[in-house]
């Protein structure tokens, strides 16, 4: 008898019946398969995640980790349309293991509302992922170190826009020692994806004044985001 018409008969009289994974994805409708695609992707790239963030929580590749409390490996939505990327941890951050706490993070998240988005609708993180001694800058050998964590987040997110939020990511990402000054007010390319840059919120509560400039980089970013959408 025919396979298909046997698991039909056995199935008419009430009868569960187990298949080898394969033949049953030969046997699904296309839409159900499909489906199952999509989920076992979705597992797939959740997998991905896990696995990139056990690697940076137990990385030892550069100084930076004898001298961390916790790594900040970023938090967020992991499909987000906006990717912000800030310079590094700092004390509150490193005490926590979430990026852009304190102060600082307060302002991000109201700069973030502006914009009619949620803190939670973003994907925030850092150019490397632990806190530099005493805030310092970073040194080239750690942003080095930290550059594949981050080259693989932006794969994975892949996302519209990237805000890069101060002069220390602006530079690293954009490859530059061009001062924030001349970086900002424009959009420049990483990898065909499009990035604003921004004061960073620390920067801004110190230079208040410069909030006006700072909510026409952002009005830059969301008109360039509704541009490629159109």
């Amino acid at each position: 008898m025919d396979e298909a018409l046997r698991l039909r008969y056995l199935d008419a009289m009430g009868i569960d019946v187990w298949v080898l994974r394969a033949l049953a994805y030969a046997q699904l409708p296309a839409a159900e398969a499909s489906f199952a695609d999509a989920a076992e992707s979705e597992t797939s790239a959740s997998d991905g995640w896990e696995a990139l963030q056990t690697a940076v929580a137990n990385c030892t590749k550069c100084g930076l980790c004898t001298t961390r409390t916790r790594t900040v490996f970023g938090s967020g939505n992991k499909n987000a349309d906006w990717l912000l990327i800030g310079e590094a941890p700092g004390q509150h951050e490193d005490e926590q293991g979430m990026p852009f706490v304190g102060n600082a993070g307060l302002l991000l998240t109201e700069m973030i509302r502006a914009m009619g988005l949620a803190r939670e609708e973003v994907f925030i993180t850092n150019i490397i992922k632990c806190r530099p001694p005493s805030n310092r800058d970073p040194h080239v050998d750690e942003v080095a170190s930290c550059n594949e964590y981050l080259q693989q987040q932006i794969k994975m997110i892949q996302p519209k826009i990237i805000l890069a939020v101060g002069r220390i990511a602006a530079q690293t990402l954009l490859n530059t020692d061009a001062p924030l000054g001349r970086l900002r007010g424009e959009v420049h390319h990483l990898n065909n994806t499009p990035v604003v840059v921004v004061y960073h919120p620390a920067y801004l509560l110190r230079s208040l004044p410069e909030k006006r400039k700072a909510w026409q980089d952002l009005q830059l970013a969301m008109q360039t985001v509704k541009e490629s959408e159109d």
